[in-house]
């Protein structure tokens, strides 16, 4: 693992936090209590060989080579209906609690999951639309579809393995790290001065949950998942925080 270095040596203070929401590899958001159920080749051509040479890629236009599929990962899983249901997903669309999605804070969208139940063997197959959970030890938050699927609606949090399907690069792009997220702009505020004078970019996330505005605190804009994995492992252990690795995207106006 690559390690991150910030710009400036590290001195800071490390205030109260509210982690809200739905960074390691073991994570977790809480949520009310479950309701009741609800309905819910070609052939070769014979001239190939007067065929003429294929054009020599241009430079800076190779695509990057996908991570081979089996991406797996371990940990609680936790779902989320009511309120979010008829809400803005992370990724622009309607939240529908009665299709097969789920949130996760790094995998890219549109990033289809095999997610098995380690109690039982049950599995279900989600659609990456949302972010989240933002609460340590659990790794995923699944729609309410998918949490009957694996029979977790009772238990609320279950043990679960998580499988890409397909060949994802998962770990490429830019990635961030939440150390807070408050009620208050101001405290957001006061603690992201404190951070600048060793951490950049700094910037704060306005985030409409149902329970009220949150301002959401991120350090950094950051190439590639592990890097930002040491970031965040750096902020652990020298700030105090509980921090969270976040992916970075780009997602239509109006979006959480």
């Amino acid at each position: 693992m690559k390690t991150f270095r910030p710009l400036l040596p590290t001195a800071v203070l490390c205030a109260s936090l509210v982690l809200a929401g739905c960074a390691s590899r073991k994570h977790a958001a809480s949520h009310p209590a479950p309701p009741p159920p609800q309905p819910s080749g070609a052939p070769e051509s014979a001239n190939a060989a007067a065929a003429p040479p294929p054009a020599a890629p241009k430079r800076g236009k190779t695509p990057p080579t996908p991570a081979p599929a089996g991406y797996t990962e371990e940990g609680n899983a936790s779902w989320y209906g009511n309120p979010f249901h008829g809400r803005r997903a992370s990724n622009g669309e309607i939240y529908d609690m009665y299709k097969l999605t789920a949130a996760h804070r790094t995998l890219p969208f549109e990033t289809i999951v095999k997610v098995t139940n380690l109690s039982n063997g049950k599995t279900t197959t989600v659609r990456i639309t949302d972010r989240g959970p933002f609460v340590a030890n659990r790794i995923i938050d699944l729609s309410l579809a998918a949490a009957r699927e694996i029979e977790s609606v009772g238990p609320g949090v279950v043990p679960v393995k998580l499988e890409v399907q397909g060949n994802v690069d998962v770990t490429a792009g830019f990635f961030t790290v939440q150390v807070g997220a408050f009620k208050n702009m101001a405290n957001a505020e006061r603690l992201r001065d404190r951070l600048s004078v060793t951490y950049s970019p700094l910037f704060i996330q306005q985030y409409d949950s149902p329970d009220g505005i949150f301002y959401r605190l991120r350090v950094g804009k950051v190439s590639g998942e592990d890097a930002a994995r040491s970031l965040a492992e750096e902020l652990r252990e020298k700030e105090g925080f509980t921090p969270m690795v976040v992916r970075l995207d780009e997602v239509p106006a109006g979006a959480n």
